[in-house]
């Protein structure tokens, strides 16, 4: 760094390390928390992963079915008009100052006990089947988009607060160091030619007073 090497500056810097240092400490910390609970949420991510697309594999095989027992006009005019609607409810909380997303939903209208928004005369059971399958994978499926983008805030911040760390511990720490000792080691070869100064003014002083004495005499 490009400092006057004084006292002053000396202190300030000092002062700096410190500071440095002890936000190193705080960063690496929140670094190693993110990541725990990174690792926590991509565990449960793959479980649930795993469960929806066994799941949806399932519901889009009992589709396939439906659509070979029924003709496609039949199905789209059985799945145009649904009669629940559904509200979703986006809230959010904190994870070591991420804020990661909080997913809900409600059913507005309809009778929960009724999902089916068709009649049964010219439907087939592979999608009544297919139907059930999707309402009940909804809320599965809702927390594991839940888990998607807590799991990308997470890496985002990772990353950031890593950068930070680095940031630290490789750049400014080894500078702040470094000018320091410079800066000591400016003082010191100050001071010490201020001492060797001083002892040749001494010297000179006592030369002169011995040389004075010796004339008088």
């Amino acid at each position: 760094m490009n400092v006057n090497p004084t006292r002053m500056v000396l202190t300030g810097l000092k002062r700096r390390l410190r500071t440095a240092r002890r936000g190193h400490k705080l960063l690496k910390d929140k670094r190693d928390e993110l990541m725990k609970k990174f690792l926590e949420i991509i565990r449960e991510n793959k479980e649930l992963r795993e469960e929806v697309e066994r799941k949806m594999a399932e519901v889009n095989s009992s589709f396939v079915m439906a659509r070979a027992e029924m003709s496609t006009e039949i199905l789209e005019e059985a799945l145009m008009y649904p009669k629940r609607k559904i509200q979703l409810e986006a809230s959010s909380r904190n994870i070591m100052s991420v804020d990661v997303p909080v997913l809900e939903f409600a059913i507005e209208t309809g009778d929960e006990g009724d999902i089916f928004p068709y009649g049964f005369a010219n439907t087939s059971g592979e999608l009544d089947r297919a139907i059930i399958a999707l309402s009940d994978l909804a809320p599965t499926l809702l927390k594991l988009a839940e888990l998607e983008k807590s799991a990308q805030l997470l890496a985002d911040e990772i990353e950031r607060t890593r950068r930070r760390v680095n940031a630290l511990e490789y750049v400014l720490i080894p500078n702040l160091e470094e000018t320091i000792k410079y800066i000591v080691m400016k003082l010191d070869e100050n001071e010490r030619g201020n001492l060797t100064r001083l002892m040749k003014v001494k010297d000179m002083v006592l030369e002169q007073a011995h040389g004075y004495r010796n004339k008088n005499n």
